[in-house]
């Protein structure tokens, strides 16, 4: 693979969006168009929202903050190669597409009555609801942690004030240091996404604070793109990442916050910057519209994302039980464009289309070294499944020109999903 030569998934990406783009019917916008409310505008959201404005329905939707602060990509901010403002987008493009933006914070969810309540105290009705609430921060899964921890020991794992805060503590960090990172169990949101930031930490290390060392605590055994990643850390930053998997005690058991020391069943580990990443859940909102199961997560029926637990409210993005599909931008981006084919042809009366959805994920080891996986889903068995042979992960073994193009390719599909999305 070269840097001129397309890579198979950001083709098989293209390709995919394409074919829901063309699959999606032009209507007039009429009177008495069926209702429908999205809650939740990032990748997911966002992109239900514009696809059923596409076709003509009434779609509103209803979004907390006045512009999205993107995660992929935001491990790069943490080491200055980024910055905040780069991850933000605003909603001028959706409403242009004929959006109705409510700006607001949805609280409630009456699912007989087919009602959404507002913070503000307006309410909105709707004949079909999707939700993508993204993720909730489970902080009562880890002993010692809360919001106000994340104050001094923070986990950056939504973008924005969390990102700066733990970036300034890698900056004042003396030469010398110890970064202790904690990695949850699965699920959580964007798998590879803790080693892609070891990476990127080990990166800013070796090049600033070359004295300095990283410990990783993994609640796991076996992680995404395992492979890549150790072998990209052999040859990078050689003694300077410690990673701990399960088995050998890197499973957190509490914090303590005063004495930034995570302590696991072996041992405790005392950092001069804890980044800390939280068991999680499903965004609050599901849970109040009871779509979520015991789990925290919400059990959907594969091919319309329509919720198990609630008829009528549809769910899509990290929030959901999506089988073998990973929680990522690209999985929800891909999922709301088959949830809003879904929506569309429940209206009218239709069964909803085939569904194959195509995921593309890529990690950055350094600024000019990126590895990548790319996986092809199918309804199987009530669950979206893998289909074999379809996907795939960067060679093991590749020439150092292959990395630096996947890392070329990474900026180019961030700018590609953002622009399909907000622009």
């Amino acid at each position: 693979m070269t840097a001129s030569r397309p890579d198979r998934r950001v083709v098989l990406g293209t390709a995919m969006a394409t074919a829901l783009d063309l699959a999606a019917p032009r209507l007039a916008r009429a009177q008495g168009q069926p209702a429908v409310v999205v809650i939740g505008g990032g990748f997911g959201g966002a992109t239900a929202a514009r696809m059923l404005a596409r076709t003509g329905h009434a779609v509103t939707l209803v979004e907390r903050d006045a512009a999205f602060l993107a995660c992929p990509f935001s491990n790069a901010v943490l080491v200055g190669l980024r910055s905040l403002d780069q991850q933000r987008f605003g909603h001028d493009g959706l409403a242009a597409a004929g959006v109705k933006l409510v700006i607001d914070n949805a609280t409630g969810v009456d699912p007989a009555a087919r009602r959404v309540t507002l913070a503000g105290g307006g309410t909105l009705g709707y004949d079909r609801l999707i939700l993508a609430p993204g993720i909730e921060l489970n902080y009562s899964g880890l002993r010692g942690y809360s919001a106000e921890a994340a104050e001094v020991l923070p986990h950056a794992w939504r973008a924005g004030a969390q990102t700066v805060l733990l970036a300034r503590q890698l900056e004042t960090m003396a030469d010398g240091g110890t970064v202790v990172m904690s990695v949850p169990a699965n699920p959580y949101r964007c798998p590879p996404g803790p080693y892609e930031r070891a990476s990127l930490i080990a990166w800013y290390l070796k090049t600033r604070k070359p004295r300095s060392k990283l410990i990783v605590l993994d609640a796991k055994d076996t992680f995404s793109k395992q492979r890549l990643f150790q072998k990209a850390w052999s040859e990078l930053y050689p003694g300077l990442i410690e990673w701990v998997g399960q088995s050998a005690g890197g499973t957190v058991t509490s914090v303590e916050v005063g004495e930034k020391t995570l302590v696991t069943d072996f041992g405790r580990h005392r950092g001069d910057v804890v980044n800390i990443i939280p068991p999680q859940r499903a965004g609050r909102i599901a849970e109040l519209a009871g779509v979520a199961d015991r789990s925290g997560w919400c059990p959907v029926d594969p091919v319309s994302f329509e919720a198990r637990l609630q008829p009528g409210i549809h769910v899509v993005g990290d929030a959901g039980i999506m089988g073998a599909m990973p929680k990522s931008a690209f999985s929800a981006h891909a999922q709301a464009k088959a949830c809003a084919l879904a929506v569309a042809a429940l209206l009218r009366g239709e069964a909803p289309p085939p569904v194959r959805l195509i995921n593309t994920c890529y990690s950055l080891v350094a600024p000019d070294y990126g590895i990548s996986v790319a996986g092809v889903y199918r309804p199987a068995n009530g669950q979206l499944a893998d289909i074999e042979g379809a996907g795939g992960t960067s060679p093991l073994e590749a020439p150092r020109a292959q990395r630096e193009a996947e890392a070329h390719y990474a900026e180019a599909w961030f700018q590609t999903i953002t622009s399909d999305v907000y622009g």
